[in-house]
């Protein structure tokens, strides 16, 4: 603890943003950097509490607190603020492989958990994060590392997104050969196309794809398992199978009106525009386009906050988001005290884009949509709408009741589905004869990762469901591990 009265001499400085105005003109990274004696300071904060509960990630009432791959966040809060940023590097890269994209893309409950928050503003332990590992970048200290021996084992990961790039790093370092199957044609999972690129550019994601190239990992793309490339030939061929596929099945809203066109998942949005996005710059319009449209999206999540920015940049002539719940209040509620995730009213980077240009909050409370109309057409052009009250039964069971006289009509020539995934897309699962649990994931026990199949192990959202890039990250790390005690009947892997 480098300076003992850090977190009462400084005040939390999170990274800047740039104008919400400006920034809708281009697909740039919407924040800017802190300057390295910002940072200094920043780093200055951490109280190197007694018992630090930011980098010990738990579930608490069903939220994660604390970070899930148990980074040493005390230690290299310190180390920038003694300037020892390259032994800050190491430090970070010990517990986890991508603190890019952590860095870029966490919702951070290291900072909900961070013990300075109990009162104060938290340590901006993200903004640091990932200074540390550009910096590491900048510096050339990142460099392709080899493992000293290699094995003959022969490993299958199957899915490219964080839990599937972390597994693969892992199992390398280890020194078995790593083929990484991805079905689309680029790597990086919902890292590349679930998360648009003014939050992580793909630059971003190709950069430490092709370290991981360098240190041996085989990348097989455009390939989907058990359809290009069959289920037997990947059992036969490797010694290992880890499956990292994620949750890809979108929970859909089964109301009148649904088929209309002009409703779509908005994932299905995220990743047209993406592609279209690096492909061609969207000038091959192969994209669902919002311009001019009045855009509603459904949901309140991140996934509905990368939509309304997306559709920002499009220049849509209007913008609406629908969260069922009511709106939060700007501290803890009474039952919801620290260290669990703070659930209070937060702007994202995309509510505060649509407000600058649109002049207002783009989201409205307590709604549930009722039904869609279409035209003449059959295209979508009204959401139809009531108020509802959220309450909680004794079993834990959300009642909502709806309120009589709030029905409203919305103007919606595009309509974006933003409420989440219901698990892994059981074909896949069926074809490879993967034993699943009652909410459709892949059964295996955290920690052990194994399934009912020899030799095939699961992580990340296709065994947890839908979760966070840490907690994928997290998986990935300990099943590359269990997967190489497997192998080898003992293993070194953290």
């Amino acid at each position: 603890m480098g300076k003992p009265t850090g977190f009462m001499d400084y005040e939390r400085q999170p990274r800047p943003e740039r104008d919400p105005v400006t920034r809708t003109d281009d697909w740039d990274v919407y924040t800017l950097p802190l300057d390295e004696n910002e940072l200094k300071q920043q780093g200055a904060r951490c109280m190197d509490c007694g018992i630090p509960t930011c980098h010990t990630g738990t579930i608490i009432k069903g939220m994660t607190s604390g970070c899930p791959v148990y980074h040493l966040i005390p230690e290299w809060n310190d180390l920038v603020f003694q300037g020892q940023w390259e032994e800050a590097l190491k430090r970070e890269h010990k517990m986890n492989n991508f603190p890019e994209f952590t860095g870029l893309a966490c919702p951070a409950p290291c900072e909900g958990a961070c013990v300075l928050g109990i009162n104060e503003p938290p340590v901006a332990i993200r903004s640091i994060e990932l200074e540390i590992i550009r910096k590491g970048f900048k510096e050339g200290w990142v460099k392709p590392e080899l493992p000293e021996i290699r094995t003959d084992k022969k490993v299958a990961v199957v899915g490219s997104g964080p839990a599937g790039l972390a597994c693969a790093a892992q199992l390398n370092k280890a020194g078995h050969h790593v083929t990484v199957f991805e079905r689309h044609d680029r790597a990086g999972g919902l890292l590349t196309y679930g998360i648009p690129e003014m939050k992580l550019p793909y630059a971003t994601v190709e950069r430490r794809v092709n370290l991981l190239k360098a240190e041996g990992i085989t990348f097989i793309t455009s390939t989907e398992v058990g359809k290009d490339y069959p289920i037997s030939k990947l059992q036969s061929q490797f010694d290992a199978v880890v499956l990292c596929g994620g949750a890809t099945k979108h929970r859909d809203l089964n109301v009148e009106g649904r088929e209309l066109k002009g409703v779509h998942y908005a994932m299905d949005f995220l990743h047209a525009n993406t592609k279209s996005l690096l492909d061609s710059n969207l000038e091959n319009g192969n994209y669902i386009s919002a311009t001019d449209k009045d855009v509603v999206v459904i949901g309140g999540g991140d996934t509905g906050v990368d939509c309304l920015a997306t559709s920002v940049r499009h220049k849509c002539k209007s913008l609406t988001q629908f969260d069922i719940y009511g709106k939060k209040d700007d501290l803890r509620a009474d039952d919801n005290p620290w260290p669990q995730w703070p659930v209070i009213h937060r702007v994202e980077y995309g509510q505060k884009e649509a407000a600058a240009v649109f002049g207002k909050d783009p989201r409205a409370y307590a709604v549930m949509t009722k039904k869609f109309v279409g035209d003449e057409n059959g295209h979508v052009k009204e959401v139809h709408t009531i108020n509802v009250e959220t309450t909680t039964d004794e079993n834990g069971h959300r009642i909502r009741k709806e309120i009589q006289g709030t029905k409203k009509i919305w103007p919606a020539q595009l309509v974006l589905l933003a409420i989440g995934f219901s698990g892994p897309e059981q074909s896949f699962l069926q074809k490879i004869n993967v034993e699943t649990d009652e909410r459709s994931n892949v059964k295996a026990e955290y920690g052990k990762y194994k399934t009912n199949i020899e030799g095939v192990f699961a992580a990340g959202d296709m065994r947890r469901g839908q979760s966070l890039i840490v907690w994928a990250i997290n998986e990935g790390r300990e099943a590359a591990r269990e997967c190489d005690r497997y192998l080898m009947g003992e293993t070194n892997l953290p």
